[in-house]
């Protein structure tokens, strides 16, 4: 049976995003510095741009006068955010992905991927939760996983890891020659006993492993000798201070929110140079002026959606700017984008990297997200509220005897906070603290 050549119609799914919506995404997504960099280059591209001098704000400068020529009081992250003076993450992950032969699918899945990446490198990843963030695609599990071991190929070793266990385990595999094998595998199975190794229950995890005490050890410095923090290791030591882009002040008895004005880019066309060029009919003008129009409109949609979300912190995280980030309410992305009816991606891109001025001094947006936990009175509190608490004992803990997350979990419950140890030791991992052991071992 002879086969002959046909033509055949058919309709299938792709990520396709016109480049306007591209560039509209980019910018919302990017930080201050980055966006800086994306306006420098639109003008030195596009001749009809310059830039507008903003117009003093009264209620910014009153605000400005009032809380920032004071000493700040510590951060909920404990320190003024820091950000790389040089490349930033995001650019050099997706210089990373541009060297691939990943196809153009793969490289969008990857591209949503570092996007959602925390500060410290690590991805909450659920291949569920991103197929309803993207419905119509059909984006299969498999594809999510082939994404994510790509991403985590890439330098630093360990980012996107879904927690310290994984972030140590990439660094293993990637250093697997400076070790015998038996203790590389042995390491490797160490990795998922942190609990147990932070507590130093040596017999158990000797039984676990089936080796001796010896062995273990070796097993042990192999673990030791990894950082739970790889970022650090990868951004420019030198300290560059970011600049908060919302400013929260009150306003008699309620909070207000307001963009910084000395971040704020504002651009327009310029008048004088379209006339002279309309005079002598430049034929790039028309296109010259339509990507300008588009890149002030573009700006301006996410100078709103910013200070949409932000306006909306105010109400719902009153307490926080009241008392501090024990307060802090249970907040989802699902909640803010129903309220603003916006995507769930929108307020993600929204937040990431963007810094607020509070009383409590420069958080990001994102520290405002917490999910729900009930406490022992029935009320429900934020996860990062919790995160707040730990962060006050750890920093109380003895050098000699670091808290492991058993007695964390007993000191929550004596202050009405009943969670599983699995539960705290979850949250440490997001505040990047290691087990106790390791905290142990590096005092």
């Amino acid at each position: 049976m002879r086969s002959q050549p046909s033509l055949e119609l058919g309709q299938h799914q792709q990520l396709a995003l016109t480049p306007q919506l591209r560039q509209a995404l980019r910018l919302l997504q990017c930080s201050t510095p980055e966006l800086e960099q994306e306006i420098a280059q639109a003008l030195a591209d596009n001749p009809l741009l310059e830039r507008e001098e903003p117009a003093p704000d009264a209620v910014s400068a009153e605000m400005l006068d009032r809380h920032w020529a004071q000493p700040s009081r510590r951060t909920v992250t404990d320190d003024i955010p820091e950000s790389p003076a040089s490349q930033s993450l995001t650019d050099h992950l997706l210089q990373q992905l541009r060297t691939t032969r990943a196809s153009p699918r793969d490289q969008g899945l990857v591209t949503i991927l570092i996007g959602e990446l925390d500060e410290q490198g690590y991805l909450d990843f659920d291949p569920q939760g991103y197929a309803v963030s993207l419905p119509g695609l059909d984006i299969q599990e498999e594809e999510w996983l082939a994404a994510l071991r790509l991403l985590q190929s890439f330098d630093p070793v360990g980012v996107g890891a879904r927690g310290v266990a994984e972030c140590l385990r990439l660094q293993l595999r990637a250093r697997a020659d400076e070790w015998p094998p038996e203790v590389l595998d042995r390491a490797l199975r160490l990795t998922g006993l942190l609990d147990d190794l932070g507590a130093g229950r040596w017999g158990r995890l000797c039984e676990a492993l089936g080796c001796d005490r010896a062995q273990l050890d070796a097993a042990h410095r192999a673990v030791l000798c990894l950082d739970p923090h790889p970022l650090g290791l990868w951004q420019d030591e030198a300290t560059c201070y970011v600049a908060p882009d919302v400013l929260f002040y009150r306003s008699g008895d309620a909070w207000r929110a307001s963009l910084n004005p000395a971040l704020e880019p504002r651009l327009r066309v310029d008048a004088d140079l379209v006339a002279r060029l309309e005079s002598a009919s430049a034929p790039a003008l028309r296109e010259q002026m339509t990507q300008a129009r588009q890149l002030i409109q573009q700006l301006g949609q996410r100078r709103q959606t910013i200070l949409r979300v932000a306006e909306f912190m105010t109400v719902h995280q009153r307490l926080f700017l009241d008392q501090g980030a024990a307060a802090l309410r249970p907040l989802a992305l699902r909640e803010v984008a129903q309220a603003l009816e916006l995507h769930e991606s929108t307020i993600s891109r929204a937040t990431r990297l963007k810094y607020a001025q509070t009383p409590w001094g420069v958080i990001e947006l994102k520290q405002f997200f917490g999910n729900s936990v009930q406490t022992a009175s029935g009320e429900d509190t934020s996860s990062r509220a919790i995160q707040a608490v730990m962060r006050t004992l750890l920093d109380a803990e003895s050098a000699d005897r670091p808290l492991s997350d058993m007695r964390l979990a007993q000191l929550l419950a004596d202050q009405g906070t009943v969670i599983a140890r699995r539960t705290v030791a979850k949250y440490r991992e997001a505040m990047g603290v290691p087990v106790a052991s390791l905290r142990k071992a590096r005092r």
